[in-house]
This record gives structure tokens, C-alpha cells and sequence, in this order.
């Protein structure tokens, strides 16, 4: 099958709402979702700790989250998979090869791309913004409110990347989900199994969604970031 007569069944696919296709869109925008609802308070908070708070081996703490931006995501599976294999520490659970472990490992891929990010958004905030709300009294948790109020498109900016890392990634979802179809297949797993048999009019379905939602999320940030210069 050539590339023309691949992209033309793969829009029938899609046109046909192929079931097989959309339950595998379905785990993995889930999956995804799920991680992204829990890595970004955990993100955006401690990176606002890290801009905001003075302590001992803070810039070594800044270093290695800096550093894990670049983390291969097989090695994020490699010791997730270790960690929760029978005989891993946290074996007793039971949760290798499931839904659940694709969302903790992909918490734990976003997550350095949320401090990184925030980080860097509000150590670049106005100053004055913080001094302000100091000044007029307001309580900590509302200094904080007002800081990442001010820095909010650039937080929207870290929620696009690190939804971007972890929609597309593989190896860590190959690694602890196991590829079981109607499980944990999600789309970048499937797209590499179709490949490897030869049925590129799905893979090529599946790249077009993963394609379609990236650019999606993208092109709402822009829109709102264009609304709020209005």
C-alpha cells in the first residue's frame, strides 16, 4: 500500500468512527488527562516554592529539575516498571500494566516540565506585582494567587508543553501499560505496533488525531493569548 491509497483509508477510518480506532483515542486522551489534572497543581505549585523560597541546596534542586526536562522517557519507564514490578518495592500493588501506572508515569514526565516552566515564568514576573499585594496585607496564599494571575499565560504555555510531552510519548507508556489492546493502548503505542505490521492506514488515523489534538491545544493558547492583547 503506497502513502496515497494509506492516507485515504485512514480518513475512511476516521470518517467511519471505526470503534478499535476511537477506544484507542479514548485511553489515551484519558490517560493523559488524568496525569495532566494531577501534575499541574503539584507543578505549578512547587515551582512558585522554588521561585519564591530561600533554602539550602535550592539552585542543586533547580539544577536536576532543569536537567530532567531532557529525561529520556524509556528511562522515566525503566524505573517506573522496576518500581512496580513483582518484585519491586511497590510490587504489592498491582498496578504494572495498567491505566494507572501510564498515569503516574506520565505525572512524572510532566512534572519537571511544570517546575521548569513556572519557575521561569514568575522569577521573570514584575516584581512590583508581589510587593503590592504584600504591601496591601494580603494574606500568603493570596500573594501567591496574584503572582501566577500575573504570569498566567506563560503557566498556560508550561500546560501546552508538558500536555505536548506526555500525549506523545511511548516508551514509558510501552513500558508500564504494556500495550494491551482495549487497556492501554494508547496512540503513540499503537501507531508503532501498526507500523511494525505493515497497517499504516491506521497508524497513519491515529498520527492524524495526535496531530489534530497537539495542534488544537496550541491553537487555543494562541487564541486566548491574542484575546487578552485585544
Amino acid at each position: 500500500m503506497n502513502l496515497i491509497d494509506a492516507t485515504h483509508a485512514a480518513l475512511r477510518l476516521l470518517l467511519s468512527a471505526d470503534p478499535e480506532l476511537w477506544s484507542i483515542v479514548g485511553v489515551s486522551l484519558s490517560v493523559t488527562l488524568r496525569a495532566m489534572l494531577i501534575a499541574m497543581p503539584l507543578g505549578i505549585g512547587l515551582g512558585y516554592l522554588l521561585a519564591t523560597l530561600r533554602f539550602p541546596g535550592r539552585r542543586a534542586l533547580i539544577v536536576v529539575v532543569q536537567g530532567l526536562l531532557a529525561s529520556p522517557t524509556v528511562v522515566v519507564g525503566l524505573l517506573l516498571y522496576l518500581l512496580l514490578s513483582r518484585q519491586g518495592v511497590f510490587g504489592q500493588l498491582q498496578l504494572l500494566f495498567s491505566q494507572t501506572a501510564m498515569v503516574i508515569g506520565q505525572v512524572l514526565i510532566a512534572l519537571p516540565v511544570l517546575i521548569a516552566f513556572s519557575l521561569a515564568a514568575i522569577q521573570g514576573a514584575d516584581p512590583r506585582a508581589r510587593e503590592t499585594a504584600v504591601a496591601l496585607g494580603a494574606a500568603t496564599p493570596r500573594v501567591a494567587w496574584t503572582m501566577l494571575v500575573e504570569v498566567r499565560f506563560a503557566l498556560m504555555a508550561a500546560v501546552c508543553n508538558a500536555f505536548g510531552r506526555v500525549v506523545s510519548e511511548i516508551g514509558c507508556s510501552l513500558m508500564v501499560g504494556g500495550n494491551i489492546a482495549g487497556v492501554t493502548r494508547n496512540m503513540p503505542t499503537a501507531i508503532a505496533l501498526e507500523t511494525s505490521k505493515g497497517d499504516f492506514a491506521q497508524a497513519i488515523a491515529l498520527g492524524i488525531v495526535l496531530l489534530v489534538v497537539a495542534l488544537g491545544i496550541n491553537s487555543a493558547f494562541a487564541f486566548f493569548q491574542g484575546e487578552s492583547r485585544q
